[in-house]
């Protein structure tokens, strides 16, 4: 039988029997490297429960104060996900089927060989392995489908998604900052979304794009022969937008005229359109977003000070994709099936040095530059996988190394190893899992690493596994 030395992980052994107890803990702790828990009082072990977390338990049918069955269900209870094993000397079909059908994983005659008890362990560490995995993935699909424009996994994403929750049902306003392909619309899309106004207009004006000229006439309309080609009434974006959200894009770039009856719009709900006399009342919420430093263009008199207070009741800031290069791989492997489905390709994967490549790319353009990238891999791409000559096919690349930013040097000696080593975890571990394709044991042994260890680091780097699964893993 294959050694269990390299497996890990937590057993509670429950028998009134004290011989018993000794016996199975020798046997467990000689051929694996799993930590036993003993107790010979089931109540005492429901205590134990209550204290730690274990990931099988393996109970005596026969005892006082509590049976098997009672402690199966006391272990269902507080620890759902537990693998449970249920021996006893008095075996008989009714009680196998009763222990079974409350959830106990497998049912052991008394007396046992020590292989088949160790056949049983290691079974049930594998059953319950794959249920925590399983768990992790209803997790992350559930969240996936509640954000499904908002792709990461870093611990900034993940603080964006819990904060989008907290806030998306007030009225308050927002103010989204960022680089410019950081993702600021979709945030604003996804507080929209997940508020009560969801069913209502979303509108978005992009105060960049749109002349200064026309931009009052847009967004509050006009009325027939208010200036010159005004043949009709117009309904501005403001109406549209009632009693939906009304999003400012590039908040930053409009004139301090436009900024000051702005302001009237958000302080009193209010406005005419352009050589209207009649005041017309909405109920919108208002977002907004920028790629500014608002304080400094205050500073600078380009800025209105009150303005800037009244639409900076909360605030999202959306990090530059460098400083969160975790979620590198989950945004390219997005990318890659949007794009092989929209040009009506079969590519299987992107290679382990292009991974690599994107991994220490700085990203001015964000997000929208890597999704761009992958873009153009895909329609370049004439095999299975996406190689370097496909994303950037005129530009010869120099070998791929770590990068390390020149401030580290200004760190202390440990606090500098630190960062390394963790660049090196992150590029390291991406590497074999996407040529694994997301199979942990199989990542595990080429690496020559423990899986309990791999599973470890890649929880540690917040490293979504799932993302380098084709459908053949699956």
């Amino acid at each position: 039988m294959k050694s269990r030395k390299n497996m890990t992980g937590k057993i509670l052994i429950v028998d009134d029997e004290k011989d018993m107890l000794t016996l199975l803990t020798r046997i467990i702790t000689e051929k694996t490297d799993y930590e036993v828990v003993t107790s010979h009082d089931p109540l005492k072990a429901i205590e134990i429960l209550k204290e730690q977390s274990v990931n099988l338990v393996i109970t005596d049918l026969k005892m006082p104060r509590m049976n098997g069955i009672a402690l199966l269900d006391q272990v269902k209870k507080i620890q759902p996900t537990a693998a449970v094993v249920v021996m006893t000397a008095y075996a008989t079909i009714e009680t196998a089927v009763e222990a079974t059908r409350k959830g106990a994983f497998d049912y052991i005659a008394k007396p046992f060989r020590k292989e088949r008890i160790l056949l049983t362990i290691d079974n049930a560490m594998k059953w319950q392995s794959l249920t925590l995995e399983n768990s992790a993935l209803l997790k992350s699909l559930k969240q996936q489908k509640k954000f499904t424009s908002i792709i990461g996994s870093s611990p900034a994403i993940t603080s964006i998604l819990k904060k989008i929750e907290q806030v998306a049902q007030s009225s308050a306003t927002v103010l989204i900052c960022g680089k410019s392909g950081t993702g600021k619309e979709l945030v604003a899309k996804a507080i929209h979304h997940h508020s009560h106004r969801n069913d209502k207009p979303f509108v978005t004006i992009n105060c960049a794009a749109m002349p200064e000229q026309i931009i009052e006439s847009e967004l509050f309309g006009h009325v027939k022969g208010a200036f010159t080609g005004a043949w009709k009434d117009k309904k501005g974006l403001v109406e549209e937008a009632n009693s939906g959200t009304l999003f400012f894009d590039e908040i930053g770039e409009l004139s301090m005229v436009m900024q000051t009856k702005l302001l009237r719009l958000l302080q009193e709900a209010e406005y005419k359109p352009v050589g209207g006399l009649v005041t017309k009342y909405i109920d919108i919420r208002f977002l907004a977003a920028t790629n500014q430093n608002l304080t400094k263009l205050i500073a600078e008199k380009q800025f209105r000070e009150d303005l800037f207070y009244r639409i900076n009741v909360i605030n999202f800031h959306i990090p530059p994709l460098r400083d969160r290069r975790e979620d590198i791989p989950v945004l390219a492997h997005h990318f890659l099936e949007k794009y092989t489905m929209l040009n009506k390709k079969k590519i299987n994967r992107i290679d382990p040095e292009v991974m690599s490549v994107l991994m220490t790319q700085k990203w001015p353009g964000n997000v929208r530059e890597l999704e761009n990238v992958i873009e153009r891999g895909v329609v370049f791409c004439r095999s299975d996988d996406i190689k370097l000559s496909d994303i950037f096919p005129e530009k010869p690349l120099e070998p791929v190394s770590l990068h390390f930013d020149r401030s580290i040097y200004d760190l202390p000696f440990k606090e500098a190893k630190e960062n390394v080593i963790k660049t090196f975890h992150q590029s390291y571990i991406l590497s074999i899992l996407e040529q694994s394709k997301g199979n942990i044991s199989r990542a595990a042994e080429q690496a020559g690493l423990q899986r309990q260890y791999l599973h470890r680091l890649i929880k540690e780097e917040n490293i979504d596994v799932e993302t380098f699964r084709d459908s053949e893993n699956m």
